[in-house]
């Protein structure tokens, strides 16, 4: 090594991690690095590949146990201090139940901590104090009703919904297509605005519409990273009310 070269190199910053288990389907990894600091990593794994369209059939598909305790082992060896599930049919297809069951099987697989997509959401609603709301989805109306339960068991209102009723290739839905959905399911007794699917892009949306709207705009990515990060007790990057709640940092599932 050249004597120019063999001082004076800072040592990379210690990275923190966050273990992701996506759909096999996923394609925004960029949008999720956007939410999170610089000295956080993402270690991403996919769960396996089926031929099923983005129907309730697809979303259980998503949410087997064997699949994600597989998925959440092959995350573990960078040591990240909490594994996500970044899905929010798989999480919520099965109900209040089946979102507890992915966590616990994460955390049995050896996470340290475990969030889901669908369990974020609803930390994030009591955390803003959230009971009734309204929702865009890119779903066919079967998904789409699943998620209307799973709320009301978290005794969360659905004040409206809508959904694209899309059975495939959700990560080429447009800002438009987006912004004009939430146009239609907006309601004026609506407390706030919940956008599912985390291969819906939305990084750029959430504080124009949060302007737009005048209430909380949540997404799926966003709650994630959130989750993630609050359970590492670091905040996330990026815009919207929920980021300035200024809430203590808890373990997923505590707030």
């Amino acid at each position: 090594m050249p004597a120019e070269l063999s001082v004076g190199l800072a040592e990379p910053a210690h990275q923190h991690g966050i273990g992701v288990v996506a759909p096999f389907d996923f394609a925004l990894d960029r949008e999720l690095w956007r939410w999170v600091p610089e000295d956080v990593s993402l270690y991403l794994t996919r769960l396996p590949f089926f031929t099923t369209p983005v129907t309730v059939e697809m979303a259980v598909a998503c949410g087997d146990r064997r699949a994600v305790r597989r998925a959440t082992r092959d995350v573990l060896t960078p040591e990240p201090a909490v594994v996500a599930y970044a899905c929010t049919s798989g999480s919520f297809v099965d109900g209040a139940a089946g979102e507890e069951v992915l966590r616990r099987t994460m955390v049995g697989a050896g996470a340290p901590a475990a969030c889901t997509t669908s369990g974020a959401l609803i930390d994030a609603l009591r955390v803003l104090g959230v009971s009734r709301l309204a929702i865009a989805t890119p779903y066919v109306e079967p998904v789409t009703r699943r998620l209307v339960g799973y709320l009301a068991e978290h005794d969360v209102r659905t004040i409206s919904c809508e959904g694209l009723g899309l059975l495939g290739n959700i990560w080429r839905v447009t800002y438009a297509e987006i912004v004009e959905i939430v146009r239609t399911v907006d309601a004026d007794d609506a407390e706030a605005l919940f956008i599912s699917c985390t291969n819906v892009p939305s990084y750029d949306l959430v504080e124009p519409l949060e302007m737009a709207l005048g209430k909380p705009v949540l997404t799926a990515n966003q709650v994630t990273m959130w989750a993630a990060l609050r359970a590492m007790g670091r905040d996330a990057v990026g815009g919207g009310r929920l980021l300035r709640a200024g809430v203590p940092h808890l373990e997923p599932g505590a707030a």
